[in-house]
């Protein structure tokens, strides 16, 4: 039996510890770190295939089988996709469930784990990104010796036709998929999520992991390295600052409006506030290039910055803004959250009232909206443009969060666990 006393050794199965190729490898790279920091001994074996190291943590990067079977027919089907124009994946994961990449990445992965002593480890967490899980799909493969030492991090909803309203779709092989996440439920001594109401959500499509509940929210990393600020960013100004990809369910129309309804009921401020949303190239490239033409206070990045450039943006903001879809229900922890919480501004949060940042903010948070109450939002922005020079914006919040968020936290969690 496993006692939190002894918990000590962690290996963690990552997918990618690359912090540039999405937010949740962001997020996954400062959980890694904040178990260090935390006192753990970590052993990292991520499938970035690339040779990337964290200071002070040993990491090994798994290499991709490019000689067996499965490898030669991934490279097949993609080769008919784009020359033929031919889409074979759709009903090959019909009938499989997945696709041949997954498949040779999962026994790449199995292939180096079967090299680890796992009687040296106490814990092992797997960790992804997107809708792969691909450490999971590995660890499923190993013996039980290993599920008994499992905490399967689960970042967001699977199947898709498991996501709330309007994420939701039936996936080729959403069946096969189903059963997969069944497996893991039953296979892991634990399952971990970023927030409560995820947790929750998880559980009501598979009930036998409610006992296996650990919530282990996005942290905040203390030694970012704080990049440059972007020539666009004027610090001297009151500037309200969205970071993140906005998916199509993520409209920003509502913000957009009430900004300029802001600019013409205070024409006074027009030289002092800046809109500005980071983000590359999506559905709302458009709209945003005629906002600019129209609107000099507004600003939108036409192609994706570094996470330094990025993170500098954030801590420097005068107010940063979560914007979440129109739903009855977000049960997702952004993975902006933390460095939002980091920066000490106050949050501009847009989405429905049944969230997890609107739980973890307090429902008496007073800077809070539907996506679309565009006179909600324009109020918002009038009363933190009033108090930005007084000290009448309560961050008392943010403390109590930098804490749960913190590696200090993230310790006392760890020493709970029991087997």
């Amino acid at each position: 039996m496993l006692k939190s006393s002894s918990l000590k050794k962690i290996l963690v199965v990552a997918e990618s510890i690359d912090v540039e190729d999405s937010s949740a490898s962001k997020g996954r790279v400062a959980l890694i770190k904040n178990l260090a920091k935390a006192g753990f001994q970590l052993q990292v074996y991520h499938y970035t295939r690339k040779n990337i190291q964290l200071e002070n943590i040993p990491c090994y990067a798994i290499k991709e089988n490019r000689r067996s079977f499965l490898f030669i027919l991934s490279r097949l089907e993609r080769q008919i996709r784009y020359k033929l124009k031919i889409h074979l994946n759709k009903p090959l994961e019909k009938i499989f469930g997945f696709s041949f990449t997954l498949f040779n990445d999962r026994n790449s992965i199995v292939s180096s784990l079967k090299e680890i002593q796992i009687k040296e480890y106490d814990l092992v967490l797997t960790l992804s990104k997107g809708g792969s899980f691909r450490p999971h799909h590995a660890l499923l493969k190993m013996p039980a010796e290993w599920h008994k030492k499992w905490m399967a991090y689960i970042h967001d909803p699977y199947p898709f036709s498991c996501y709330p309203r309007p994420y939701d779709w039936v996936e080729p092989g959403h069946a096969k998929k189903r059963n997969f996440f069944i497996e893991i439920s039953k296979n892991a001594t634990f399952m971990a999520y970023p927030s409560l109401l995820l947790a929750r959500w998880m559980e009501s499509y598979y009930p036998g992991s409610k006992d296996k509940r650990v919530i282990i929210p996005h942290q905040i990393q203390t030694d970012y390295s704080v990049g440059k600020l972007p020539a666009f960013f004027d610090k001297t100004k009151f500037n309200i600052v969205h970071a993140g990809f906005l998916m199509g369910a993520r409209n920003p129309t509502g913000l957009l409006k009430a900004f300029k309804l802001f600019l013409e009921k205070n024409p006074e401020a027009r030289e002092n506030v800046r809109l500005i949303m980071i983000d590359g190239p999506s559905i709302y490239s458009n709209n945003f290039q005629k906002m600019m033409f129209q609107v000099p206070q507004f600003y939108a990045t036409e192609k994706k910055l570094t996470f330094d450039c990025v993170y500098a943006v954030q801590q420097n903001a005068s107010v940063n803004v979560i914007l979440e879809a129109k739903a009855p229900i977000s049960p997702f922890l952004p993975g902006k959250f933390p460095h939002c919480i980091a920066s000490e501004k106050p949050i501009l949060l847009l989405g429905p009232n049944i969230s997890e940042s609107h739980r973890l903010l307090g429902k008496d948070y007073p800077y809070w909206a539907e996506i679309d109450d565009v006179e909600a939002i324009y109020q918002h922005i009038g009363t933190l443009y009033k108090e930005r020079n007084s000290d009448k914006s309560d961050n008392s919040k943010h403390d109590c969060l930098r804490e749960y968020l913190s590696p200090k936290y993230l310790k006392k969690t760890f020493q709970e666990i029991r087997t």
